[in-house]
């Protein structure tokens, strides 16, 4: 698609820019200052809003977010594509693979938080309080416990499928037990923790554990620090063209850089959060991780070289 053709689409969602040099000045749809403050680098395939600071490093985001099905398919049939040929993932990124379907019970002990709390309740509930979990939190996550039986003095934590089926859960201690998860034995290669909630079209922030993801939001737990090529969240993350946002603890710099080096490869808009000076995203306020989500750092293959030379990751 020629770049004539890309700004007459964006004019179409966006309305008539600006020209300034070899950038389009639009009004920002994120935040809606009364200047045209976005700016749009087609040539280098960029945008940032500098009141909002609403960066990307695919225009495509744009017209994914903000266009309508009309000017999306009239985007994606002239978009150049991305060449994943050359990748081992190649053969069954865009497959029809039929995901596992392992479906699980919660602990029979399990006793929800949502609900009217009872004199049992009151240490878990002490106990993520502590964490910064409020409420909403309990309720939105469907938090529970189990006061006696396998998981007894556990946070449960479930997960649910797309056909809001229970198909994964995390138990942590809520006491001083040594072992601080116990979670069902079941391989986590296929599972997507609370795929039913996960919202495709925003920004996405991947995390370690379970409790990172309650604090960032619109996010998921790897419930590890690795994410193979193989795995159907990586599948996932690749056919949706979501904006993501690693968020791994600081002990886990290199694996990180690994993950960010293999979701290069298929075009992923890719920014990397500084969690350093926390233990993770989990002991961290709301505000706080928002602040950092904010300043996170864009990666591109380029970027990456350059941030590893000057030490910053």
């Amino acid at each position: 698609m020629s770049d004539t053709q890309k700004e007459q689409i964006l004019t179409e969602i966006l309305n008539t820019p600006h020209h300034s040099g070899g950038e389009l000045l639009f009004y920002c749809p994120k935040c809606k200052h009364h200047k045209p403050k976005l700016s749009v680098n087609l040539r280098k395939n960029v945008f940032k809003c500098w009141v909002c600071n609403f960066t990307g490093t695919n225009v495509t985001r744009l017209v994914k977010r903000y266009g309508t099905y009309k000017q999306k398919q009239e985007w994606s049939r002239f978009d150049d594509k991305i060449d994943l040929s050359s990748t081992s993932f190649a053969d069954t990124l865009f497959g029809e693979q039929e995901a596992d379907q392992t479906l699980l019970n919660l602990p029979k002990e399990f006793i929800t938080l949502t609900g009217k709390h009872n004199p049992l309740s009151s240490a878990p509930l002490r106990y993520l309080f502590e964490r910064g979990i409020t409420k909403t939190d309990i309720l939105k996550w469907k938090i529970g416990y189990c006061p006696d039986g396998e998981y007894s003095g556990r946070i449960i934590v479930p997960s649910f499928n797309l056909d809001g089926k229970i198909n994964y859960f995390i138990g942590r201690s809520y006491k001083d037990d040594w072992m601080k998860y116990k979670n069902p034995p079941l391989q986590k290669n296929q599972i997507i923790f609370n795929e039913l909630y996960v919202d495709w079209d925003s920004d996405l922030v991947l995390t370690e554990g379970v409790f990172d993801a309650i604090v960032a939001g619109n996010a998921i737990p790897l419930l590890g620090s690795t994410l193979p090529e193989t795995s159907r969240l990586f599948q996932e993350v690749a056919k949706h063209d979501t904006p993501i946002y690693i968020a791994l603890d600081p002990d886990a710099e290199k694996k990180a850089k690994y993950l960010i080096k293999d979701m290069l490869q298929y075009g992923i808009e890719l920014y990397k959060i500084d969690v350093r000076g926390f233990q993770d995203v989990g002991s961290m306020t709301k505000q706080e991780f928002i602040e950092r989500k904010n300043s996170a750092l864009p990666m591109t293959a380029e970027s990456l070289f350059k941030y590893q030379l000057q030490g910053i990751i």
